[in-house]
């Protein structure tokens, strides 16, 4: 049973979610051969001052 995790920041809509998630979905049950319903996705939404890049938080970026 593949479990999937994916950290995104904040803001991504709820279309944006559900379609991530079905491509992620088909890509694991066509690469593994398993089914839908084996696949388990979980998305970590992270606010910006959680985020940082070359030591400069996402936050703090112009």
């Amino acid at each position: 049973m593949p479990i999937v995790h994916i950290d995104v920041l904040d803001g991504r809509t709820v279309e944006e979610k559900r379609e991530m998630v079905k491509q992620v979905t088909d890509a694991i049950v066509n690469s593994l051969n398993v089914p839908p319903d084996a696949v388990t996705v979980i998305i970590n939404d992270m606010p910006h001052h959680n985020f940082a890049k070359a030591g400069v938080l996402r936050s703090d970026r112009k």
